[in-house]
């Protein structure tokens, strides 16, 4: 009969996450989780089985909250289009310039975009979870921008697809602007200029 774990497997989660997403993939080692979980290697080899299960877990529990959250935004119908991509950029805004930084004062980032840049190029699995996750986040910004233009919030008579590629872009572009040390005030220009495209 296997014995029952006795650790938080949901807490050892979270700290292997927050392990990852400071060093990226390669440079993290299993040392460096027995660290951040305090588990031994045989615990975690036991649970996860490898480093790189340990980290689609880890993943896809991210993608899973940040992108529950952003969808939350996105579909709220009790704000107009235009004023539902604005909360967008004030959660990503304050995610990259909340307390916690890497030292030096930049941004962790986000997880999805420092994989993608790591290994998308050369790991099938993680490039699968985030292509699955784009969609899934440009359907919405899609659907939420083609409102907009329905309502008029939005002014900008481009195609809606290719403007929600370009506002995911921008996204992607202030969490790595973060990361190369951007402050506030420089994300938050990003934000505005990008919504100036949007409604003109």
């Amino acid at each position: 009969m296997a014995r029952p774990r006795t650790f938080d497997e949901e807490g050892a989660l979270d700290a292997a996450m927050r392990t990852f997403w400071e060093k990226g993939y390669e440079a993290t080692s299993t040392q460096d989780l027995c660290d951040a979980t305090g588990l031994g290697r045989s615990s975690i080899y036991n649970t996860f089985k490898s480093k790189h299960d340990l980290f689609e877990r880890v993943l896809a529990r991210y993608i899973d909250s940040m992108t529950t959250a952003q969808l939350a935004v996105l579909e709220d119908s009790r704000r107009s289009a235009a004023d539902r991509l604005r909360t967008l950029f004030a959660m990503v805004v304050d995610g990259e310039t909340e307390t916690e930084q890497r030292p030096g004062g930049r941004g962790l980032g986000c997880l999805t975009v420092n994989t993608t840049v790591e290994l998308v190029a050369r790991d099938p699995r993680a490039a699968e979870m985030l292509d699955r996750d784009t969609r899934r986040r440009l359907a919405a910004l899609r659907a939420v921008l083609q409102e907009g233009q329905r309502e008029g919030g939005i002014t900008s008579s481009r195609d809606a697809g290719a403007l929600a590629r370009f506002v995911n872009a921008a996204i992607g572009g202030m969490r790595i602007s973060s990361q190369g040390g951007a402050d506030r005030a420089a994300l938050e220009s990003i934000a505005e200029i990008t919504m100036d495209a949007l409604i003109g």
